[in-house]
């Protein structure tokens, strides 16, 4: 089959390739322990499948508006006119099937061929992705251990330039569990004025931080008026399968993204809108549960890597992911996460999975129970003085 070129420029994630090739040993009877994915490992909670399941009983199952029901975009407004402290109205949001779609919308409603779009790296591969696709210039700033993984700022201001469009940023982060701290998104928001270009703050971990305080670039002055923040379901409320996300934005951009809504996905399926209703409406006690069970899981995950010699580990403040330093062992973070999967079954990512800055790094997921996580580090502590 011939395909077109543009198929050329689409990546994708790794970690589901990893997951395919565990999958295929775990059929062979080897036991794999999951670190590569990134999702939560608890259940929905109750009171929202139960909305949903009222919805599908109430008859919600037909089409909805492209940019999703009154209900939920009220919501999602609420939400973050409380968290953030913006003037965000219903007409400010839009709902979409998962948080990509966002990263999808917005690069293509404002990236032209040949303009400049500036992101994290190591970063979420699906920026870069996008960025390609258009045929615009991908110009990552790197995310460096010795800055808690923050952005290069220095690097920054010597990246913008004129035709740069869009800034993209993610915190809490994936795949580091770095966070922004207010002073360096002060620093970039005076950066995307000066050079007036949008923001793309991917949020999708706003609620998981252990540390310190949540804070979004839109709510700095001048800020709101240019930036998209997405946000979701799936990390907060363990929603990954439902697929629920949405972006708040300038309302001026709200028609370009209802059109390629129209135009690629037509709308979010209305029962799983309605469990969206009850999530951010509903009881926020499970949520605060989760967030203390990753909290714990962390200190584990993190003391566990610390204590393998050849390998140092920062504190991540937010998300659900170590970062984990394995420069000493001389090899590359593919060959590692290789040897690692084969020799101690434990599936890990390569920290190039998530660009070239990742390099000398692996990408471990605690998102999986205390003892699976003990078992994955004796494995991995065993494995590791081999080489």
């Amino acid at each position: 089959m011939r395909l077109a070129r543009r198929m050329n420029r689409l990546g994708t994630e790794t970690a589901f390739e990893v997951l395919a090739r565990a999958r295929a040993l775990e059929a062979e009877g080897r036991e794999i322990v999951h670190l590569e994915i990134g999702e939560p490992d608890f259940s929905t909670p109750q009171n929202i499948t139960a909305a949903a399941i009222d919805a599908l009983h109430a008859g919600q199952t037909h089409y909805t508006p492209s940019v999703g029901i009154p209900e939920l975009r009220e919501a999602v407004a609420q939400e973050i006119r409380r968290t953030r402290g913006i003037p965000a109205e219903a007409e400010n949001v839009v709902i979409v099937p998962g948080g990509k779609p966002i990263i999808y919308f917005t690069v293509m409603a404002l990236v032209e061929s040949g303009d400049e779009v500036i992101y994290p790296n190591p970063g979420f591969p699906i920026y870069e992705s996008m960025i390609n696709l258009v045929q615009a210039k991908p110009v990552p700033v790197p995310l460096l251990e010795e800055n808690d993984f923050c952005f290069d700022l220095p690097a920054l201001k010597k990246a913008i330039n004129k035709r740069t469009t869009l800034i993209i940023l993610n915190s809490p982060q994936n795949p580091t569990g770095g966070v922004l701290c207010k002073r360096d998104l002060e620093e970039i928001a005076e950066l995307a004025i000066d050079y007036d270009c949008y923001i793309l703050s991917d949020e999708i971990y706003s609620r998981i931080l252990y540390d310190t305080e949540f804070a979004s670039i839109a709510s700095l002055p001048g800020l709101w008026e240019r930036t998209i923040i997405l946000d979701g379901f799936s990390k907060t409320y363990a929603m990954t399968g439902w697929r629920m996300g949405y972006g708040v934005m300038p309302s001026d951009l709200v028609p370009a993204f209802g059109r390629l809504a129209t135009n690629s996905v037509s709308c979010t399926a209305a029962f799983t809108q309605w469990a969206g209703v009850e999530g951010l409406c509903g009881s926020q006690e499970e949520v605060d549960k989760m967030v203390a069970r990753f909290r714990e899981r962390r200190d584990v995950m993190v003391e566990g890597l610390n204590a393998i010699p050849g390998v140092s580990c920062r504190t991540p403040s937010g998300a659900f992911y170590a970062f984990p330093n394995i420069k000493s062992f001389d090899r590359s973070a593919q060959e590692i996460a290789d040897y690692l999967l084969q020799e101690a079954g434990v599936a890990v990512l390569p920290g190039t999975s998530f660009g070239s800055y990742g390099e000398g790094y692996l990408r471990l997921s605690y998102a999986n129970s205390v003892e699976n996580i003990e078992k994955a580090l004796i494995r991995m502590h065993e494995a590791l003085e081999k080489l």
